[in-house]
């Protein structure tokens, strides 16, 4: 009996590595995408936030913060999965420092409205990942990439806050999206919300 629930907890565990890594990499591919300025800061146009909202909605607040943090992990140990192929420590204190901080809080806040809202009515869900996603952008994301760019370039923080509005709409969009498509996925996949 013993090792039957220890088998079972390792199936548990192994499935959620092999979902963290899958969604990693998920962003990962997400970031190549696009990969152009839109403010001539330094900061591209990605299609980084689909991946990242999209971890926490289907994957859960925990799941998608590990995924995110993954990543992270992955890009800072020299992988070129960063915006614009880069990769390595420096990141950490370039430009994107602030975003990139930004990314594990995002999919988790998005992940905790994902796995408190009934999934049997996706139209609420849907709503509800979206206005999520779009706070998360300008509230946590925004903020914290304003910071960043005015750390790094020494400028006021509404001049970097300037900078970081164009992102906004698109990045909100992405929200909606991640949502429709995490809306699908839990119809596809309702084993997914059990193990959230």
């Amino acid at each position: 009996m013993p090792s039957i629930i220890s088998s079972r907890k390792q199936a548990v565990s192994t499935t959620d590595l092999a979902l963290i890594a899958t969604f990693a990499a998920l962003i990962a591919v997400c970031t190549i995408i696009g990969g152009f300025s839109v403010t001539g800061v330094g900061v591209p146009f990605t299609l980084q936030m689909f991946g990242i909202f999209l971890a926490g909605a289907v994957l859960g607040a925990r799941r998608g913060f590990l995924a995110v943090l993954l990543y992270l992990a992955v890009g800072t140990a020299g992988v070129p999965i960063f915006a614009e192929s880069h990769g390595g420590p420096s990141v950490w204190v370039g430009v994107t420092a602030g975003y990139l901080l930004a990314f594990p809080i995002a999919a988790f806040i998005v992940g905790l409205v994902a796995s408190r809202v009934g999934r049997t009515n996706p139209a609420a869900f849907t709503v509800a990942v979206s206005i999520a996603a779009a706070i998360v952008t300008i509230a946590v994301v925004g903020t914290l990439g304003t910071i960043g760019m005015a750390l790094k370039l020494d400028v006021s923080l509404k001049v970097a806050w300037g900078y970081a509005t164009p992102f906004f709409v698109a990045d909100i969009i992405k929200g909606v999206l991640a949502a429709v498509v995490a809306a699908a996925v839990h119809r596809a996949f309702p084993q997914l919300v059990a193990k959230r």
